[in-house]
């Protein structure tokens, strides 16, 4: 009987050349597929909530795909991560779920961090991990700053052209600085976001915190929807999809009983 089966992944996103499967390169979507062949002897389609681009992390991503195995929901969990082995992604959990849910058109919203450390030398082992500042950032300008781009705006102004849209307006629900020991977490989540745009925005905050722009410059910048009055596109290994939101309020989790199995 066929199943609808959606998963939570994480990976590396330097291993991978994004999300989606494209000729001539590897991707998360050609890896989970080709390990799902070699356990099951299906070629099955996975659909993840979003396509994250080359060098961009992901700590919950969600997919599904539909499958007709009398493999139990732990077995296909622990065969399909045992196919996929060291390659730079790992099934965090998995789940037969209801048939009409789709990760991304059931998905309302989503989160992301960019991490950018901050020092005089960049550490060895946060290559393609963050994006490195050399000094410090002026961390209250910069909160203030993004302040003003909770809401829902045209946000024209931090789109990459040559991505497909109907339209560029988006809510963000909120963007919190989290200071860390070796520099900053962005999080922003949203309904919904365009191509690198929350890697601009983390350039414009960067902007801010090195007091080349002022917080206040920051609502006529979005009137003005002009790509090059914001700041630079950071780089994609700062970047890390956190969680996909789904229909009740709360992040799409798993639940699971005292024997690992889901419940």
């Amino acid at each position: 009987m066929l199943r609808n089966v959606r998963i939570l992944v994480s990976y590396d996103g330097s291993r991978f050349f994004g999300w989606q499967r494209q000729e001539g390169f590897w991707s998360v979507q050609e890896a989970i597929e080709e390990a799902l062949l070699g356990l099951t002897g299906e070629t099955v389609t996975v659909r993840g909530s979003g396509r994250t681009d080359a060098g961009v992390h992901a700590l919950g991503q969600v997919a599904n795909f539909h499958l007709d195995t009398d493999l139990t929901d732990n077995r296909l969990w622990h065969g399909l991560n045992g196919h996929l082995g060291r390659c730079g992604a790992v099934i965090r959990a998995l789940q037969t779920c209801e048939g009409n849910f789709h990760a991304q058109r059931s998905a309302c919203g989503k989160r992301y961090a960019y991490v950018i450390e901050t020092a005089r030398f960049q550490s060895p082992f946060t290559e393609d991990r963050a994006h490195f500042v050399r000094g410090d950032l002026n961390i209250g300008p910069m909160r203030e700053a993004a302040a003003h781009f909770v809401g829902e705006h045209d946000f024209s102004c931090l789109v990459t052209t040559g991505s497909e849209r109907a339209s560029n307006v988006r809510r963000i629900f909120g963007v919190h600085l989290v200071e860390r020991r070796t520099g900053i977490a962005i999080v922003v989540g949203g309904n919904g976001f365009l191509y690198n745009m929350v890697r601009t925005l983390a350039g414009t905050l960067i902007d801010v915190g090195l007091r080349r722009r002022r917080p206040e410059s920051i609502p006529a910048l979005l009137i003005g929807r002009e790509r090059s009055a914001a700041g630079e596109t950071g780089p994609a290994g700062g970047l890390y999809m956190i969680s996909v939101q789904y229909p009740g309020g709360i992040d799409w989790v798993f639940r699971r009983d005292r024997t690992g199995e889901p419940i």
